[in-house]
């Protein structure tokens, strides 16, 4: 059933994908960034995928009194899948010549549940949080929205079909009542279960069920006479909504929500309002807009993982607005040559469909191939240089949480990741000195008491950081016979809730808040008059080791070796140092060393990691590597060889005690 085209529809779509890939593009200006809100695009593209799918079922069945399933299937192949694999394939090469071995694991087991749509449930269940900065360098992290999509052509034809045969009459309430229910489920999870609420299909069904009503609507002639007031007025509020959620939304608030329905109800303005010749429908029907709408799929399949790779391969520095507007002109480029040498083409019904089924099944097969073959051989380790392959080995630190019935273990460790990362390698020197070592160490966690961890993003209290777990292990430490404690972590990180930026183009997940704070559940002026407090209180019994500040390198390390290796043929060596400047860490750690400095006592003791790595080697610089080993593991926790370095410190103190 042909349904008459609308060019304001894909005047809708570019406004979507356009914002879409602003939001992803991350432009500043003057350090504001514009389009934080551009991530609405995607919902812009559920209502509109609503109203057109329903519009195609309801006039077939209309016409027919029956609606072809396999023909559907069909299109859905048609439209969808070529550009899909296509983009797919191209990427391979790039993520073999770039990606470390781990996020080319990551890289193939996200590109296969994408092929089978259902990498919404992949990244979920990965724990990656939607617009984190982790998020920024998954290549195909966007195809999330394809799996929702794709299982809603699943489901809903054959439950709109069922609903035609057994209840036609109630169709448009059950239409209704779907809506409320998932909407409700949405506002619900976003407070309870962020993640899932992001990605599953359960929250977003209000948005595609939004552009079934109202196709719903406009073809049930007795509903769309009731709604004919001003066009004008009601498709201009629409877009309006629309701009301003594009403007004003961020991917800190709760999404899909009660907020959602702002720029929902905007879409469904404009597609059920901006008709005839009103002004957003000529606005809508401009011929770039138009152009832009039709390439959309292209756009958003083609845009992520090029800016993925543009940042994996750090050649997008902070700021550089001209190299992401050539970019854009790249993508563009890109997306009208698989517009019209791929989407076009299969599309068209003169392509005999087994023909493109056949070259999809190959292509679907070759990719499989490709992608288990990598995880199988573990990212392809041999591809790499040795010095790489030899350092990117990572001990797993020891977690323990508080068990009261080793409390008289004479050497405790407490701290975050950073003290996660020195937990192997320290038990196993102690157990050389016949001493054992008792780790109590989370992950963004150090010693509050009074205080709880609160994760800005669901306002709930961290389930293992929080007032009760620093209680408790207060008590246990108290109760710990004599006893050395080594405290440390990232401290200035959690005085200051900034990330690391080294001024020189190595910004710590793009520069993104912390997105955790320490809140404080009685009268307590701050985390560092607990700690302050907390630390004296235990060093009348206990000898205390201090850990200072660990410098932070901004780089992913590894990986910025590697580059070095890719880009310029250069081996790391004392000719060609990777290093960070001393005084960004000491202005950056000045907090923490005031802190630090300020708690003092004959049991008080002092390890400073930045003598290790700081204006050694190299007169105020911090290095991170030499000939063979590089001393991280990341942009700021220490690898094997730099945990090593520092723990040979910490020994050496415990051994004077």
């Amino acid at each position: 059933m042909k349904i008459n085209y609308r060019p304001e529809i894909d005047g809708l779509r570019a406004i979507a994908v356009l914002s879409v890939i602003l939001y992803h593009a991350q432009l500043n200006f003057l350090d504001f960034q514009p389009f934080k809100g551009g991530f609405i695009g995607v919902d812009i593209f559920f209502v509109i995928s609503g109203y057109l799918i329903s519009s195609i079922i309801i006039k077939e069945y209309n016409a027919t009194g029956n609606f072809s399933l396999k023909y559907f299937y069909e299109r859905r192949i048609r439209r969808i899948l070529p550009v899909l694999f296509f983009i797919i394939i191209v990427s391979f090469p790039i993520a073999w010549r770039f990606l470390l071995p781990s996020g080319f694991i990551d890289y193939s087991k996200s590109t296969l549940y994408s092929l089978f749509f259902s990498s919404n449930f992949y990244f979920h269940f990965d724990g990656l949080r939607y617009g984190a900065a982790d998020g920024i360098e998954k290549p195909f992290l966007h195809t999330w929205s394809l799996s929702v999509e794709e299982q809603y052509y699943l489901i809903f034809p054959i439950f709109f079909l069922f609903l035609f045969r057994n209840s036609r009459k109630n169709i448009f309430k059950i239409l209704i009542m779907v809506f409320i229910i998932s909407l409700l489920f949405a506002e619900l999870g976003s407070k309870n279960f962020p993640s899932a609420n992001f990605y599953f299909i359960h929250a977003r069904i209000f948005e595609l069920i939004a552009g079934s009503i109202l196709a719903y609507l406009e073809i049930n002639k007795k509903y769309s006479k009731k709604y004919n007031f001003n066009q004008n007025i009601a498709s201009s509020l629409g877009i309006i909504l629309i701009l301003l959620s594009i403007l004003f939304f961020n991917d800190k608030m709760y999404h899909p929500s009660f907020y959602t329905l702002i720029p929902v109800i905007g879409v469904c303005l404009v597609i059920f309002f901006a008709k005839e010749e009103n002004i957003i429908k000529k606005i809508l029907s401009i011929k770039i807009l138009v152009g832009i709408g039709l390439i959309s799929y292209s756009l958003y399949l083609w845009h992520y993982p090029f800016f993925a790779f543009a940042r994996i391969t750090e050649i997008t520095p902070k700021g550089s607005i001209l190299i992401k507007v050539f970019f854009g002109i790249i993508i563009f480029v890109l997306s009208v040559f698989t517009y019209y040498f791929i989407e076009k083409p299969a599309r068209k019904k003169n392509y005999n469909f087994k023909t493109i089924s056949k070259i999809l099944i190959f292509s679907a097969l070759l990719i499989v191939i490709l992608n288990f073959s990598v995880i199988f051989f573990n990212g392809y380790e041999k591809r790499l240089p040795e010095f790489i392959v030899n350092n990117l080995k990572v001990e797993n630190p020891k977690i323990s949480k508080i068990n009261n019935s080793n409390k008289n273990k004479n050497i405790y460790l407490v701290g975050d990741s950073h003290m996660q990362q020195l937990s192997n390698d320290l038990s196993k020197k102690l157990k050389k000195n016949n001493l054992s070592l008792q780790t109590y160490t989370v992950g963004g966690c150090l010693f509050y008491p009074g205080f709880n961890k609160i994760l800005l993003i669901t306002r709930k209290i961290h389930k293992d950081c929080n007032n009760d777990y620093f209680l408790d292990l207060q008590s246990t430490l108290l109760s710990a016979k004599d006893s050395i404690i080594i405290f440390g972590g990232r401290l200035t990180l959690h005085l200051t809730n900034e990330l690391f930026d080294n001024k020189e183009g190595g910004v710590e997940q793009n520069g993104d808040d912390w997105g955790e704070r320490f809140i404080p559940v009685q009268n307590i002026k701050s985390i560092e008059t607990t700690f302050k407090n907390s630390i004296k209180n235990l060093s009348k019994s206990h000898k205390i080791i201090l850990i200072y500040p660990i410098p932070e390198v901004g780089w992913n390390l590894p990986r910025k070796a590697y580059l070095e290796y890719v880009v310029n043929k250069k081996e790391i060596s004392y000719d060609n140092f990777i290093t960070t400047s001393y005084q960004v860490y000491k202005d950056r750690n000045k907090k923490a060393f005031n802190l630090l400095d300020s708690i003092k006592g004959n049991n008080i003791f002092r390890i400073y990691p930045h003598k290790i790595f700081c204006n050694t080697v190299i007169k105020d610089r911090c290095i991170t590597h030499d000939k063979k080993n590089i001393y991280y593991s990341d942009d700021d926790h220490t690898s094997i060889t730099g945990s090593k370095m520092i723990n040979k410190k910490i020994i050496e103190q415990i051994n004077k005690l």
